[in-house]
C-alpha cells in the first residue's frame, strides 16, 4: 500500500511532507525556548548560526561556488526570509502552535497571486479550490477573536505578524523560484543565514540572554530542524510551480496540532478542528484533483 502511495504522487509532494515535518518540529522548539527566556531575535540569530554551518558544509561537500551567481536576489532573499521570520517566530511564541501554523499558511494564498503576476504561472481551479476552502477555515479559526464575549481571544499583534510572516514567506518563495534556474538549492539556503545572523543581532542589541544547557540544545534543534524543512522546500519549489508545491504543506497544521496537543497541552478549540479540517479538505483537492 505504501509502494502504491508513494509510486502515485510526485516528488514535489514527499518533498513538501519533509519540509512540513521539519517545520512543525522547528515551531515547538522555538515555542520551548521561548519559554526559558530566550527573545525571539536571539532564537533567530541562533538558528542562522547553525543553518549557515550546515549550508556552509554542504556547499564544500558539493565543490560548488560559495557566492552563488544572482547576488542580488540571493540578498533579497535573504532579507525578505530574515524578517518574515521574526514575524512568524513572535506568532508562534504568543500563540497556541495549532493557531500560529494555520496563520502561517496563508502564504500559498500569497504565492498563487504572486506567481501569477512575477512567475506567469497559471492557476488551476483546483489551487483556486484549495485557495477559498483554506481561506473559510482560516476565517473559521479566528472567530474566537470576533466575538466580544468569547472566553479565548488572541492578541491582534500576534494575528498581524503570522499574516506578515506569511506575506513575507510568499515573496522569498518567489525569489526561491525564480534563483532555483540560477543557483544550487545550498547556495540559496546559505544566503538566509547569513543575512538573517548580523540583522537580528543589530536588532537584538543589549537583550541578548546567556542560554543554559537545555536552551542552547533547543536552538540547536531549531536550526537542524529549520534546513531540514529549507532543503525539502527548496527542492520540492525545483520540482514544481511555485503555487502547486506550496499547496501541499498544508500538512504541517495536523503535525502542529499533534505536538501542540501531545507536548504543549493546547486542546484546539472547535473552531480549531473545523477550521484545520477545511484546510486539510483544500489541500486534498489540490493533491487528488487529478487522480
Amino acid at each position: 500500500m505504501f509502494t502504491t502511495i508513494k509510486n502515485t504522487m510526485p516528488m514535489s509532494v514527499w518533498y513538501m511532507l519533509i519540509s512540513a515535518l521539519g517545520f512543525a518540529l522547528m515551531a515547538a522548539c522555538v515555542k520551548e525556548v521561548s519559554g526559558l527566556g530566550i527573545p525571539v531575535l536571539e532564537i533567530v540569530a541562533a538558528r542562522a548560526i547553525v543553518s549557515g554551518i550546515i549550508s556552509y558544509a554542504d556547499i564544500k561537500r558539493k565543490k560548488i561556488s560559495l557566492w552563488g551567481h544572482n547576488k542580488v536576489l540571493l540578498i533579497a532573499r535573504g532579507t525578505v526570509g530574515s524578517f518574515a521570520l521574526m514575524f512568524v517566530y513572535y506568532a508562534v511564541t504568543t500563540l497556541p502552535l495549532a493557531e500560529a501554523t494555520v496563520l502561517q499558511y496563508l502564504h500559498p494564498v500569497f504565492t498563487a497571486v504572486l506567481a501569477l503576476y512575477f512567475l506567469k504561472e497559471t492557476i488551476q481551479r483546483s489551487t483556486i479550490a484549495c485557495i477559498v476552502i483554506s481561506l473559510l477555515g482560516l476565517f473559521i479559526i479566528i472567530q474566537p477573536n470576533l466575538q466580544l464575549d468569547s472566553v479565548v481571544q488572541y492578541p491582534w499583534i500576534s494575528i498581524g505578524a503570522g499574516v506578515l510572516g506569511a506575506f513575507g514567506s510568499a515573496v522569498a518563495y518567489i525569489i526561491i523560484k525564480k534563483l532555483t534556474k540560477t543557483d544550487d538549492s545550498s547556495v540559496i539556503i546559505f544566503y538566509f543565514p547569513l543575512v538573517a545572523l548580523p540583522i537580528s543581532m543589530i536588532m537584538l542589541g543589549s537583550d541578548f540572554v546567556m542560554p543554559s544547557l537545555a536552551a542552547t540544545g533547543l536552538l540547536i534543534l531549531v536550526g537542524i530542524f529549520t534546513q531540514v524543512g529549507q532543503v525539502g522546500l527548496t527542492k520540492a519549489l525545483h520540482s514544481a510551480d511555485a503555487n502547486k508545491a506550496t499547496a501541499y504543506a498544508y500538512v504541517q497544521v495536523l503535525f502542529s496540532v499533534f505536538i501542540g496537543w501531545a507536548y504543549f497541552s493546547e486542546v484546539p478549540m472547535a473552531t480549531t478542528i473545523i477550521g484545520g479540517g477545511l484546510i486539510m479538505v483544500g489541500a486534498l483537492i489540490n493533491v487528488f484533483w487529478k487522480r
